[in-house]
C-alpha cells in the first residue's frame, strides 16, 4: 500500500458527480484539483450498509472540508452508473455535494495498494493528499468498520498547521515548539 510521503499515483476515471440529467458524470484525474488539499476515502461495495452511513457523513461535512480547501472524493470499483442508481435511489445519497469515483478497471486501487486480495474490491481506505498530490496521511479499517470524518478534519487541520501537533490536537490548542 502506498503510504505517507509517496505520491498519489496518477489516474483517470469516471465519477458521478449529480443526479441532474446531462450533467451527471465527469472524468476526474489526479490533476482535477489543482492547487487544493485532497481527501479521497474509497468503500467496498456500492447498496451496502456501512458504506451509505460514511458516504453520507462525509457528505455532511463537507463544507467543513471546503473551508480548509479540501476537495473529497469518494470511490469504489462500482461504476459509474452503479453510483448513480445508488445516489438515485438511496435518500441520504441523492445530494451528495461530492464526486464518486468509479474504478472500475481497479487501476487506482491497485496502484495504491488498496484492493482487498479476499474481497477483491476496495477496502475501506482513506487519503490525505496535499496540494503536491503527496500523501499526508492513510488509514484502513476493515471491511465491517465505518470511519469517523470528523477525525480525518482533526488530522487535516493538524497538517494544515505545519507544526507538531499532540495527541488529540485540536485548532485553537497549542502546539509543540521546540
Amino acid at each position: 500500500m502506498l503510504g505517507v510521503g509517496q505520491t498519489f499515483p496518477s489516474f483517470s476515471v469516471a465519477a458521478t458527480v449529480s443526479t441532474e440529467k446531462n450533467k451527471t458524470f465527469e472524468t476526474i484525474t489526479e490533476s482535477s484539483y489543482g492547487g487544493k488539499w485532497k481527501v479521497y476515502f474509497f468503500w467496498p461495495k456500492d447498496f451496502t450498509f456501512v458504506c451509505p452511513t460514511e458516504i453520507a457523513a462525509f457528505g455532511r461535512a463537507n463544507s467543513e472540508f471546503a473551508d480548509r480547501d479540501a476537495q473529497v472524493l469518494g470511490g469504489s470499483t462500482d461504476s459509474e452508473f452503479v453510483h448513480l442508481a445508488w445516489r438515485t435511489h438511496h435518500e441520504d445519497l441523492k445530494d451528495l455535494p461530492f464526486p464518486m469515483l468509479a474504478d472500475v478497471k481497479r487501476e487506482l486501487s491497485t496502484a495504491l495498494g488498496i484492493l482487498d486480495p479476499n474481497a477483491g474490491v476496495c477496502q475501506r481506505a482513506t487519503f490525505i493528499v496535499d496540494p503536491q498530490n503527496i500523501i499526508r496521511f492513510v488509514m484502513v479499517t476493515d471491511l465491517s468498520v465505518g470511519r469517523n470524518p470528523q477525525e480525518v478534519i482533526r488530522v487535516l487541520d493538524a497538517l494544515q498547521t505545519d507544526e507538531l501537533c499532540p495527541c488529540n490536537w485540536k485548532p485553537g490548542e497549542e502546539v509543540i515548539k521546540l
